[in-house]
C-alpha cells in the first residue's frame, strides 16, 4: 500500500483525502510494490525540499492565439472528436499527443477551454517520454504546481502521484467515519493564481471502477435564478491550504510549503469563453469574507449540492489504461470515486499522475 498510518491515527484524525499518500511507505512494503507496478519510475517519493512561495507571474492563455475552426487539429492531424455529452466532455481519437506542435497545443487549450474535460486514449507515446519531457509539455500550458505535501516523483516536484495497492485497513478505517469517497474540488484552489488546465495520466487501473467525475460549474451558474446570481457575483471567498498542512503534519508525512492563503471571487470570468464560473470547492474554502460562519456554510452547503447533484452538467470518464485527460480546472468541480475494493480482498491497483498548470489570477465579475 502507499498510504502508511495506523488506525487509531485515521480514527483520531480523519482522513482528509483517501486518494492522496501523505507518508512513506516501509522499505518491505516498497520493495513489493516496485515488483509489482508496470511504472516504478512514478510511484511516489518523499524529497526532503522546501518550495517558497510562488510569485506573481504573466499568464497569456494558449487558447487564446488559436481559430475557431481548430484547422491543426481537425484538418490537418484529422483528430475525431466524439461528445461525452451535449454540454461537455470530449473523446479525441487519432491523435498521438507527444507530436503535437505549438499551433495544435493551442487548439487543444481551445478544445478544453470550451468542453471542458477531453480524454485522449492509446497515449503509450506520450507515457514512454518520461517525467522531464511530460513535464516541459505541460508546461506549454502555464507555470508547474509543486505538491506541497503526499508523494511527487523523485526531482520531479510537479507531479502529483496517486497509487493505490491493496490498502484494505487504509480503506476500512476511512469508511467507517465516512459516507462517502467523493470530494469535490478544484485543485490547488488556494494559490494566487491556481491552475488553469490539468492533466492526468492513467498508469494503471482497475478493470471497472475508479472514475473521475466532472461538474461544470458555468452551467450551474446559469440554473441559478438572476436574483440569486446577482447576489453571489460579488461574494469574495477564502480558500486555504492550512487544513491539509496541518493534517500531514499530524500524521508525521513530509510537508514541503508553508500554508498559503487566497481571497478569490465566488463567481470568476473564464479568460477564454467569457462564461461566469462558481469557483467553489469542498475542500480548500473556510469561509466568506463578511459572512457569518453560518452563513458561509449554509451558502457553501447550497452551492455544492447544486453542483453535485446537477447529473444533468456533469460528465463521468471511464479510464482505460494509458489514457490522458486534460480538464479547465477554471470551470469545473471534480471527484475520485473509490468503489473498486472490497472487504476481503482490499483495493484493486490505481496509479495516476497529475500535472497542474498555474494560470491567470481568478478574474471577478466586477472586471
Amino acid at each position: 500500500m502507499t498510504l502508511l498510518s495506523t488506525t487509531a491515527d485515521s480514527e483520531k484524525l480523519g482522513s482528509y483525502d483517501i486518494n492522496i499518500p501523505y507518508l512513506a511507505v516501509t522499505a518491505e512494503e516498497q520493495a513489493r510494490i516496485e515488483g509489482g507496478t508496470q511504472y516504478p519510475l512514478y510511484l511516489p517519493s518523499w524529497d526532503p525540499v522546501w518550495f517558497k512561495p510562488m510569485p506573481p507571474f504573466e499568464f497569456s492563455d494558449p487558447a487564446l492565439r488559436a481559430g475557431a475552426s481548430k484547422a491543426t487539429l481537425l484538418r490537418e492531424l484529422n483528430a475525431k472528436l466524439i461528445d461525452m455529452t451535449p454540454r461537455m466532455g470530449t473523446i479525441v481519437e487519432g491523435l498521438d499527443l507527444s507530436a503535437l506542435n505549438n499551433a495544435a497545443k493551442d487548439e487543444l487549450a481551445l478544445l478544453v477551454s470550451e468542453r471542458k474535460v477531453v480524454a485522449f486514449r492509446a497515449q503509450g507515446n506520450f507515457l514512454d517520454m518520461g517525467p522531464t519531457a511530460q513535464q516541459q509539455w505541460m508546461n506549454y500550458f502555464g507555470k508547474p504546481n509543486y505538491q506541497p505535501v503526499s508523494g511527487s516523483i523523485k526531482d520531479h516536484p510537479g507531479f502529483h502521484i496517486i497509487h493505490r495497492d491493496g490498502n484494505k485497513e487504509e480503506l476500512t478505517s476511512f469508511f467507517s467515519q465516512k459516507t462517502t469517497s467523493c470530494l469535490w474540488h478544484q485543485d490547488v484552489s488556494y494559490e494566487r493564481q491556481p491552475p488553469g488546465y490539468v492533466m492526468l495520466g492513467l498508469l494503471e487501473g482497475p478493470e471497472v471502477g475508479g472514475d473521475t467525475v466532472f461538474a461544470a460549474t458555468d452551467e450551474a451558474y446559469r440554473r441559478l435564478s438572476p436574483s440569486f446570481r446577482a447576489m453571489i457575483n460579488p461574494v469574495k471567498a477564502i480558500h486555504s491550504s492550512a487544513n491539509m498542512i496541518n493534517h500531514t503534519k499530524a500524521l508525521g508525512g513530509l510537508v514541503r510549503k508553508g500554508a498559503v492563503q487566497s481571497v478569490h471571487p465566488l463567481v470568476r470570468v473564464h479568460p477564454v469563453t467569457g462564461e461566469r464560473c462558481i469557483f467553489i470547492n469542498g475542500e480548500f474554502i473556510t469561509g466568506f469574507q463578511g459572512f457569518k460562519q453560518a452563513e458561509s456554510k449554509a451558502l457553501s452547503d447550497f452551492l455544492l449540492n447544486h453542483i453535485i447533484t446537477g447529473h444533468d452538467f456533469q460528465v463521468r470518464v471511464h479510464w482505460q489504461p494509458k489514457t490522458i485527460v486534460i480538464f479547465d480546472n477554471r470551470s469545473t468541480l471534480h471527484s475520485a470515486i473509490v468503489d473498486y475494493f472490497d472487504e476481503e480482498n482490499g483495493a484493486k491497483a490505481r496509479h495516476i499522475f497529475r500535472l497542474a498548470a498555474m494560470a491567470e489570477v481568478p478574474v471577478p465579475v466586477t472586471e
